[in-house]
């Protein structure tokens, strides 16, 4: 066990991208911010390396509130990965000088920060070879991939599985994790630049546009909507009675569950140290593909989040806190 303790006043303050009023990134800003405290109980803290974004979190209410009680000001981007400085008494696995990768819980501060508070049991060691930005951007997406094929679809190798949003920030974990456990995977894109990422990812069948007018009714085991916006009818149709429609952005359309007599479900994924351990051993043998967009210092955090849409190649956006930092 080891404690860090900021006695002093480099220690009690570090630098922060935060937002005192709930809103877009109009909100963030770049500033000094108290240093979080010693770590107690199972926690863990850990000096930042890298933060991935998700842009939707500030959109989430546990981002601004808990127990509804207001949180503000608050810090964004719940992916990381860095060093561990202090754990506290009850934290196991971990140690000071250790290097992890994890998920914040989303009704605590995140990541885009020189330090950050987490439990140990939501983090894992990172692998030597598997740089602090990869690590960073798998976390969430190949978490949500991962317990979204285990626990929630539970298909099957020959089964047969459509995943709208092939190649999108899950959408690409669940079509190589799929593809690895022998299931038969159709991919939804929007563009057949995207169509030859998806079959390189390992997408048997891709289909270009978001009406999925070719789909046989009732032909797939499951279906997975790895896009959001929207709950287009076209997902439940095409799973057969008693196969499962996984959405990961809103609740299911009970209406359309019961007309196409499908299970349909809405989860939000779990930071598990066990499932952490297993990303991190996909990510040192190659096994998936992370794909980083783009790149922002920690001063250019708002940028970042202002980028949505912009990025020009596929893949996370990830603050770079250990990079050149402004002053």
């Amino acid at each position: 066990m080891s404690t860090f303790e900021p006695t002093d006043a480099v220690h009690q303050q570090m630098k922060a991208l935060r937002a005192h009023t709930r809103g877009g990134p109009e909100q963030l800003v770049y500033e000094d911010a108290p240093t979080p405290p010693a770590p107690q109980g199972d926690d863990a803290l850990v000096k930042v390396a890298a933060a991935a974004i998700t842009f939707d979190e500030l959109t989430w209410p546990e981002t601004w509130e808990s127990g509804g009680v207001d949180r503000t000001p608050i810090i964004p981007s719940h992916e990381f990965a860095g060093t561990v400085v202090g754990t506290g008494p009850d934290a196991h696995g971990v140690a000071a000088g250790d290097e992890v990768f994890g998920l914040v819980p989303f009704n605590r501060n995140g990541a885009a920060a020189e330090y950050v508070l987490v439990p140990a049991s939501s983090i894992a060691h990172r692998p030597s070879g598997v740089t602090a930005v990869t690590a960073a951007a798998a976390v969430l997406p190949a978490l949500t991939a991962m317990e979204a094929l285990d626990e929630q679809l539970q298909l099957t190798a020959g089964q047969r599985l459509l995943v709208r949003g092939g190649t999108g920030g899950v959408g690409a974990f669940v079509v190589q994790l799929a593809h690895r456990l022998g299931i038969e995977v159709t991919a939804t894109v929007r563009s057949a630049e995207a169509a030859e990422r998806a079959r390189r990812l390992g997408a048997q069948t891709v289909l270009v546009g978001d009406e999925a007018d070719r789909v046989a009714p009732a032909s797939f085991d499951g279906s997975i909507d790895a896009a959001g916006a929207g709950s287009p009818e076209w997902l439940y149709r095409s799973v057969r009675p008693d196969g499962r429609v996984i959405m990961l952005q809103e609740l299911p359309d009970a209406e359309l569950a019961k007309r196409f007599d499908v299970d349909a479900r809405f989860f939000v994924v779990s930071a598990r140290a066990a499932s952490l351990a297993r990303l991190g051993e996909s990510l040192a043998t190659g096994e998936f593909e992370v794909a980083v967009a783009q790149t922002f210092t920690l001063a250019e955090g708002r940028k970042a989040y202002e980028s949505r849409g912009r990025a020009a190649a596929p893949g996370k956006t990830v603050i770079d806190v250990a990079g050149v930092r402004a002053a």
